[in-house]
């Protein structure tokens, strides 16, 4: 049985030889990827026009291949074209080449500016590369890279596919690729040699040939004539004629006194070093017959001022350092540093020493002598406060960030008033600053409103310059916080004594600019509101006027006792406004009495109410007459609502949020609300004595008030009037406040605006404030300041694509920092494109100055010198128009000989140690040897046999000082050989 059992068991140990292997699987996975891109097949196309490579758009298509595990990336490359005719593929008949073996003889496009290598090496417009996936593989033993070729061409075989399929071998920054193109009864082999070090007989044209024609093998005897096209690659690196024109700034004259307007005013602009670093001349001879020219190892006809074309690209220098750029940079760094301004300058700088003291010794003679307020000569030096004696106590005078000149020249550009000798120039100075800036409608001037910034006539945007400037020239976050603690007690100086801010627009905050630039209006209007007050200034000039307020102050002078005629002439003095609780109890004592004896008058009856004195009365309404009265209707002079800046309006929004949506809280809510609605029916009842809710309705909110035509009972058409719905809602708040208001005048009435702590609020902000709080706060006047700039440059070059930069700048800014703390990598992109910009108008001027655009006295060679920089801005390579005989031509002519002229002991070192190219050309010549040598060759043969297809055949070579490379495509007849 055992014996039996053996036989039976061979039989289920049949080996499958029909399960595939991995190569099988890998060249399977190859056809797959082609059919999926539907490269199979007769490929189609209209012959390559010229500069189609440079001009047409390139795309490419990926997927990953695996060989057991090792993995490999397929990447198709390909020339966007338009689908060609129907017609033309019935025309392509059997015989007729595939399209990649058409475009290895093309000659339009030779020596690409900017394209894959492959396309440069062989001329192609479409092929597949199979590369290994990860950066560090490599396919390196002969062994594997025969595999894959096969692998490659056997999947051309089965897909009939006539697309060129490459493999990349070696480490991938030696650029080796091996590949295969077949068609009907045709195949091209792509080959390739790199090397490091040229074998001397293949540095000239006539070795190149031996090469190509050895491995043509062409059996004919009169060898097909050969076509070449030639390249000399010159590299222009020294510009040493040239000095760069970028003037550095004179960080001297920064004191000096141009300062002002020249320097503190602007921010720097240009390159510090040049921004070009070389110029590479190509020299192109594109159609060359064989034997037309000698070029071999002692002799050569290949003269740069004799070639044909000439082209020329210029290699930029990377990230060239800018001063705009630089300074912006500083500035951004600024918002991360932590340090508050007492932790930077010491705690000494706040310190108060003495000052408890002093203040109680002075409490009542403050209280028991008012004194009016003094107009004092104001100047620089009364601007530099006890601040900077405070610093000098703790550290010595040059220890300072900032030392007096400096500091003295900023707060004088900062507050042009100052220099003014009289003080009464203030009250007649406009609050805006003048200036030679742009008129409010012009676009550049609005740009602030996009950015969130502040006008670029304000003093918020030149304290942003100045700080800008502190922090890169003189003495970085130190000077900027010192120079920000005397501006913080500039501010309190101006407040304490009624002098208004300069450069600031009169009215409420504009809550289009930066919050810093709000606080500092809502800090001129206390300014104005205390100002007004203190000097006993009534009427307005609307029906909402300030004047209101002034009241105070004339209701102050009736308490002020023995001298009458001199507050009078001067106002009250500051010292006695400077509680605002006091303030307000003298308002409310007096409100109340008034209050009182409205109520009695209430208690007996309208008609004695009507007997009151009216009040605080503008002007006659003109056209409306009191329902009940009769008599014409007065508007009131009412209170200023409150300005606001924006951080408020959100605190005052949070809070009426917070009180839920419950009736009472609803009701509370409209309470707060309806302050200012309170005080204008105080208002309006103490100018119109006898009058109700309708009449006010109908003055204040017309709308409210709906009048319809009615006939009466004797059949006459009459207009009865009555009050809208919403106001005849129980318990709405119109009533209500309507009921509790009293017949009291603006003037004293409680202040809505309570200008003393509102000042004190903004200054306690501002003196917490820390350097990178101020950064941030000032970063987007900054941007607009560089914005400006960089338009004001651009203007004088017209360089049409910094133009599309500069609104793209505008809009992504726009939509950066219209919102509260934007993220830091969104405003390092908005530097960065702005530091772009200018390095382009660098290289831009760099360019100008070397090609002499500006000293051409000729017209049209100067406009044609014009476009060719702009073109050298914009392109990757730009023809020179005449070649070396054109205008642009000569000026490279002459910039390469002034190159070329060396000391003699440098001449003869040369001669000595330099490579047989230089000996051949000698050091005398006009031009240095070039940096790099390219030659096409091309020829139609049949191969492998003298009966077979005359076929193409191409050959690449490209030598440099570092490497050498040989990259031929030589096809093959498979029919007949």
């Amino acid at each position: 049985m055992a014996a039996d059992s053996e036989p039976e068991s061979e039989v289920f140990e049949i080996t499958d030889f029909t399960t595939a292997s991995e190569w099988e699987r890998f060249i399977s996975k190859i056809e797959e990827v082609l059919n999926d891109w539907k490269l199979i097949g007769v490929s189609s196309g209209k012959p390559l026009e010229k500069g189609i490579f440079t001009t047409g758009t390139w795309e490419e298509k990926s997927d990953e291949i695996s060989f057991a595990d090792f993995k490999f990336s397929v990447t198709h490359h390909y020339l966007v074209q338009e689908p060609s005719d129907k017609d033309g593929k019935e025309e392509l008949g059997e015989d007729a080449l595939p399209l990649p073996m058409q475009d290895l003889l093309c000659m339009n496009n030779d020596f690409p500016p900017r394209a894959h290598c492959l396309v440069r090496w062989y001329g192609l417009r479409e092929f597949v590369v199979i590369a290994p996936a990860a950066n560090n593989d490599a396919v390196i033993s002969e062994s594997k890279c025969n595999l894959l070729l096969s692998s490659i061409s056997i999947a051309l075989g089965n897909t009939g596919c006539q697309v060129p399929l490459f493999v990349q071998i070696h480490h991938k920054w030696r650029r080796m690729y091996v590949g295969e193109c077949q068609g009907p009864g045709v195949r091209t082999d792509f080959e390739m040699v790199h090397l490091r070090k040229v074998p001397g007989q293949y540095t000239h044209l006539s070795g190149l040939l031996d090469i190509f024609k050895t491995k043509i093998g062409c059996p004919l005897t009169p060898l097909p004539p050969v076509s070449m096209a030639i390249r000399l690659t010159f590299v222009l690196q020294d510009w040493q004629q040239y000095f760069w024109p970028q003037q550095p700034p004179d960080i001297d004259a920064l004191v000096g006194g141009e300062v002002g307007g020249l320097e503190f005013g602007k921010l720097p602009f240009g390159a510090c070093e040049d921004p070009i670093s070389e110029l590479h001349l190509a020299t192109t001879w594109p159609h060359l017959a064989e034997g037309i020219i000698v070029d071999n190892d002692v002799y050569s006809d290949l003269d740069p001022l004799q070639a044909p074309q000439w082209s020329v690209r210029v290699r930029k220098a990377d990230n060239p350092q800018c001063l705009l750029g630089d300074f912006l940079t500083e500035f951004f760094k600024l918002c991360r540093r932590k340090e508050s301004t007492d932790e930077i300058l010491g705690r000494s700088a706040f310190d108060e020493e003495g000052k408890e003291v002093a203040d109680i010794t002075h409490a009542l003679s403050k209280l028991t002598e008012p004194a009016p307020v003094p107009i004092p000569k104001l100047s620089v030096t009364n601007m530099v406060h006890s601040a900077k004696k405070k610093i000098r106590k703790h550290r010595g005078v040059d220890e300072s960030p900032l030392n007096n000149e400096v500091l003295n020249t900023i707060l004088l550009f900062l507050f042009p008033d100052a220099a003014d000798k009289l003080g009464d120039v203030f009250e007649n100075r406009a609050s805006t600053s003048a200036g030679n800036n742009p008129p409010p409608e012009n676009e550049d001037y609005n740009l602030f409103s996009q950015f969130k910034s502040a006008p670029s006539d304000s003093l918020t945007y030149k304290l942003a310059l100045c700080l800008c400037m502190i922090n890169f020239y003189h003495g970085g976050v130190k000077g900027v916080a010192h120079l920000w603690q005397e501006f913080v007690l500039e501010m309190r100086y101006r407040w304490e004594n009624n002098y208004l801010i300069p450069g600031l627009a009169n009215g409420a905050p504009d809550l289009r600019c930066c919050l810093l630039h709000q606080k500092l209006q809502m800090l001129n209007c206390c300014i104005e509101r205390k100002k007004a007050r203190d000097e006993g200034k009534r009427g307005s000039m609307s029906d909402r006027s300030p004047g209101g307020a002034s009241g105070d102050g004339a209701k102050g002078g009736d308490h002020s006792g023995e001298n009458p005629d001199k507050e009078k002439e001067f106002g009250k003095s500051w010292e006695s406004w400077s509680d605002s609780e006091e303030e307000f109890f003298e308002c409310l004592s007096d409100t109340e009495d008034l209050k009182g004896n409205g109520q009695e008058n209430g208690k007996k009856g309208g008609k004695e109410s009507v007997n009151l004195k009216p009040e605080g009365r503008l002007h006659p309404h003109g056209k409306l007459m009191l329902l009940h009265p009769g008599e014409p209707l007065y508007v009131p002079i009412t209170q200023e609502p409150a300005p606001m800046t924006e951080d408020l309006l959100e605190e005052q929004s949070e809070v009426l949020a917070k009180l839920g949506t419950s009736a009472e809280g609803a009701h509370l809510r409209a309470r707060m609300q309806s302050a200012c609605l309170l005080s204008d029916m105080e208002s309006f009842k103490a100018a119109n004595p006898g009058c109700c809710l309708e009449d006010f309705v109908r003055w204040y909110s017309p709308r409210d008030y709906i009048e319809e035509e009615v006939i009466d009972e004797k059949g006459n058409k009459v207009i009865r009037g009555e009050l809208s719905a919403r106001m005849k809602i129980p318990s709405n708040m119109w009533v209500e406040a309507w009921e509790t208001a009293k017949p009291v005048p603006a003037r004293r009435q409680k202040r809505l605006f309570d200008d003393t702590r509102e000042a004190e609020k903004v200054l306690h902000y501002l003196a917490v404030q820390k350097p990178a709080d101020l950064a941030r706060h000032l970063l987007p006047c900054i941007i607009h300041a560089a914005v400006l700039k960089v338009k004001e440059e651009e203007a004088v070059e017209d360089i049409s694509s910094v133009k599309k930069i500069i609104k793209q700048i505008i809009s992504h800014s726009s939509k950066v920092l219209r919102f509260p703390s934007p993220e830091d990598k969104k405003l390092e992109e908005i530097i960065a494109q702005i530091m772009s910009v200018e390095a382009i108008i660098a290289r831009a001027r760099s360019l100008k100055a070397k090609f002499g655009v500006e000293k051409c006295e000729n017209e049209e060679e100067k406009e044609d010198l014009q476009r060719f920089v702009n073109s050298l801005l914009e392109q990757p390579e730009v023809s020179v128009v005449g070649a070396g005989r054109g205008p642009a031509g000569s000026i490279i002519h002459k910039l390469f000989v002034n190159a070329q002229r060396v000391p003699a002991p440098l001449e003869e070192e040369l001669r000595r140690s330099g490579c047989p190219e230089e000996r051949r050309q000698g050091v005398q010549s006009e031009f240095p040897p070039p940096a790099g040598r390219e030659v096409i060759l091309r020829a139609s043969v049949p191969r492998p046999a003298p009966y077979s297809k005359a076929l193409p055949q191409r050959m690449y070579s490209v030598l440099t000082r570092e490497d050498f490379r040989l990259a031929g495509a030589f096809s093959a007849d498979t029919t007949f050989f």
